[in-house]
């Protein structure tokens, strides 16, 4: 079978790989990143205050929502490069046609509970009653996309499985600047406020949703199905759902505790929610490099994974944790000595700008922490280590809610425990992410069970 568009990564230097395919992935994902920034300039400088505030408060539940179809259609890409690492071409295809049933199913459920649920749990958390009516509007309004954003990952996640992450570029840049013309227009132009905000993310959703399936279709083989593999396979649903549901369930519970720290910043009136809601979007932003090269080495190590080729993941590991570094050394000063102007970017609140600006000093010397969340836990999810996805969701939960209460009855700290819970959960989960790694268990998490030799090759099973 042609494969003009993908990439065998079992063979050559892992360095090289994992660069390559990130690149593409940083650039999209800043794209990505670049609307929900344009959503909080707009909001924050044509609407006010408490506008981005409302925005602000659903970050943690946005995030909730999409959590269960991000965390299958990562499941899914998984499952696809083990079998493409093995070469095996009709497991690939299976998976395809059975990811449609899964990642529909998924997104009209969340999307039906995400409409009725948001007002409650709003109030849950105890977001105030002057922004209550902007923040309904725009999580229900988001929530109608959900279906997009799912046949989105899902299509971008088997894509850079096979080892193409060019293609997914092109479609966020597409969404990207359709979101800020919209969002130009339905704000500045008709003056629609949030709902304007809202309806632009999800109208550039599903226009990346649409066009990059339409791609898919007509330039990559694996995707053009025949009417027999069509048909529901339950051992390949299952299967996807095994995989992907700890994973969803782990952004779910990453996500509750967010939800949970909102409550806390609530708690404190809306210059400190407008300062988090910026600091937050500014976080997203730095996450980035770490998110794409994550999301480079899961495709790197499911492919090797499938290929029974563990010598290759460890090298694998030991460069993206070099990049890390070298990131971090770059990044650390420039939001430390210059969070103050970054903020301006946001708001002309000067008591915002204050408490913002500080907050970034403080997050900024835990950022290798962070780093070092997503390059073990990329390899992990690429092996398949379904049980650490569980185990570091609870984590990050007990984390979160846990230093946050424990801070918030400190006086002397004030608001400033909000982003001192923030590193410090970073550096706690970077270390159990560590110690799964290095305890090896993940060599027997592949799909496809290929018996290896010590030194990393292929042997006849016993």
């Amino acid at each position: 079978m042609k494969k003009t568009t993908t990439t065998d990564m079992t063979t050559g230097s892992p360095a090289r790989h994992i660069l390559t395919f990130a690149l593409p992935l940083l650039i999209g994902n800043l794209f990505q990143q670049l609307y929900n920034m344009v959503d909080s300039v707009v909001v924050g400088n044509f609407v006010g205050k408490n506008a981005l505030a409302a925005v602000g408060t659903c970050g943690s539940m946005s995030f909730l929502f999409f959590s269960l179809s991000s965390g299958l259609a990562i499941g899914i890409g998984i499952i696809v490069s083990q079998y493409y690492g093995a070469k095996d071409e009709q497991q690939v295809r299976n998976t395809i046609a059975n990811s449609i049933y899964v990642l529909v199913t998924a997104a009209l459920a969340v999307s039906i509970l995400g409409i009725l649920l948001t007002p409650a749990l709003l109030r849950l958390l105890q977001t105030p009653e002057h922004i209550l009516g902007d923040a309904v509007i725009y999580l229900r309004t988001t929530c109608v996309g959900i279906i997009a954003i799912a046949l989105y990952n899902g299509v971008a996640a088997i894509l850079r499985a096979l080892g193409d992450s060019r293609t997914p570029l092109c479609f966020l840049i597409l969404s990207s600047v359709v979101n800020v013309a919209l969002d130009l227009v339905f704000v500045i132009t008709l003056g629609m406020g949030v709902f304007g905000v809202a309806l632009a993310t999800i109208i550039s959703q599903a226009v990346s949703a649409v066009t990059c399936s339409l791609y898919a279709y007509h330039k990559v083989p694996y995707f053009r199905l025949t009417r027999a593999e069509l048909k529901p396979h339950k051992v390949i649903i299952l299967r996807s759902f095994k995989l992907g549901v700890p994973m969803a369930l782990q952004n779910s519970m990453i996500a509750i505790s967010c939800m949970v720290l909102q409550g806390v910043v609530n708690s404190f009136g809306d210059t400190v929610m407008a300062a988090f809601t910026i600091t937050s979007r500014v976080e997203q932003i730095i996450q980035q490099p770490f998110s794409s090269l994550g999301t480079a080495l899961t495709t790197y190590v499911g492919q090797n994974i499938g290929a029974a080729k563990p010598d290759r993941v460890k090298k694998g590991f030991r460069q993206a944790t070099l990049m890390t570094l070298i990131f971090c050394l770059i990044l650390v000063p420039v939001f430390y000595f210059g969070g103050s102007y970054i903020v301006r970017i946001y708001v002309k609140e000067q008591d915002v700008i204050a408490i913002g600006s500080q907050a970034l000093r403080i997050t900024s010397l835990c950022y290798f922490a962070l780093g070092m969340i997503y390059v073990p836990r990329a390899l992990l999810n690429g092996c398949g280590d379904t049980t650490f996805s569980m185990i570091n969701g609870i984590t990050e939960v007990v984390c979160r809610i846990g230093y946050s209460q424990l801070f918030l009855h400190i006086p002397v700290l004030g608001y400033w425990s909000i982003w001192i819970t923030t590193g410090l959960t970073w550096i706690t989960v970077a270390l159990v992410c560590l110690a799964r790694y290095f305890s090896g268990k993940w060599k027997e998490k592949g799909i496809v069970q290929r018996p290896v030799t010590d030194g990393g090759e292929p042997r006849a099973a016993e």
